[in-house]
């Protein structure tokens, strides 16, 4: 079984625009789309919700949902759009995800889950996959997530990423659910231990190449979701590191192949700041990057930025001096 690293999904974060940005840095790591409603996906701006430019990298698009006719009918959807697999959303904490009944609060109700997944895996031939978590609220103990693990298996996903923490529903929000609750890797351990031949992605504070290269020793893939967002070329070292290619962009020229893109994007009505927020952690660490990130809160990351800015600082990116944007 082939090892993976992929971007995890991350609400208004893993856009269309996110995953193109991301893939002129790594050619090999899989991009999973923020989470799209089923029901959205059905009504909906078809188009305007799944469709993104062709890449290389493997795309797959994640869905929440409950309704195991709604879930099946966006599978069938999705057909169109050269997802790679379909993955659903068992793991977001969030109340507004749990008043609608889908995310993590799905995890109380393995039997509609089972329900969900097997009205997908009927619907389409992409692989319907999951997301979720080691447990919730009081639920934290491995005979249950072996037992949630294998009713999903059985409906019919095909590959099972883990969040290695569990969900406090009630009483923490979504960003102190990615924190407070403590990670447990030794759960994800012991489900490939179980699963041999299933495949077993982990997920939850994965900071470094290092930590990843750990987990692969035990696991199938490693996924990473913040330390991606805030500083995106942390992607060129694991190209570089875990799929042993030389030839990555710097971070000047993943610039200048974004340029062709927001042409391309501005001129079918993309607000300019849509594409240019996802680039502000791009020089993390470098010097400079202080100004980088002043420079685009200032003027590409608001409603009414235009193309004349985009050429501005591509002057002093190509110059290789972003300490320069402080003048």
């Amino acid at each position: 079984m082939q090892k993976t690293v992929s971007v995890a999904p991350m609400m208004d974060c893993t856009d269309k625009h996110e995953i193109y940005f991301l893939s002129l840095i790594s050619k090999n790591v899989h991009l999973y789309s923020e989470m799209i409603v089923a029901n959205a996906i059905i009504k909906g701006n078809r188009d305007k919700l799944l469709s993104f430019k062709k890449i290389s990298n493997p795309v797959i698009l994640q869905v929440g949902g409950s309704n195991p006719k709604e879930l099946a009918e966006a599978c069938r959807i999705a057909e169109d759009y050269n997802y790679k697999e379909v993955n659903l959303n068992l793991g977001c904490p969030s109340k507004k995800v749990q008043k609608n009944k889908f995310g993590a609060c799905l995890m109380q109700e393995p039997n509609l889950v089972a329900k969900c997944i097997e009205a997908m895996s009927k619907s389409t031939k992409l692989p319907i996959t999951i997301k979720t978590r080691i447990g919730y609220n009081e639920v934290e103990n491995f005979e249950f997530l072996k037992s949630f693990i294998n009713i999903t298996k059985n409906a019919g996903s095909k590959k099972f990423i883990i969040h290695a923490r569990k969900a406090l529903l009630k009483k923490l929000t979504p960003k102190e659910n990615l924190n407070i609750p403590p990670l447990k890797y030794d759960f994800v351990y012991r489900l490939k231990e179980y699963f041999k031949d299933e495949e077993i992605i982990i997920n939850g504070g994965i900071k470094s190449v290092n930590e990843i290269k750990n987990h692969l020793h035990k696991v199938d893939g490693a996924m990473i979701g913040r330390a991606i967002y805030h500083s995106p070329y942390f992607l060129a070292d694991i190209e570089k590191e875990i799929f042993k290619n030389s030839n990555v962009p710097s971070r000047t020229e993943v610039m200048e192949n974004l340029i062709p893109y927001i042409h391309e994007q501005t001129s079918k009505g993309t607000q300019l700041n849509h594409i240019m927020r996802h680039t502000v952690g791009l020089f993390h660490g470098q010097n400079g990057s202080k100004y980088w990130k002043q420079y685009l809160s200032k003027n590409m990351c608001i409603r009414d930025a235009d193309l004349q800015k985009v050429n501005h600082i591509m002057d002093q990116v190509k110059k290789n001096k972003p300490a320069s944007l402080e003048r």
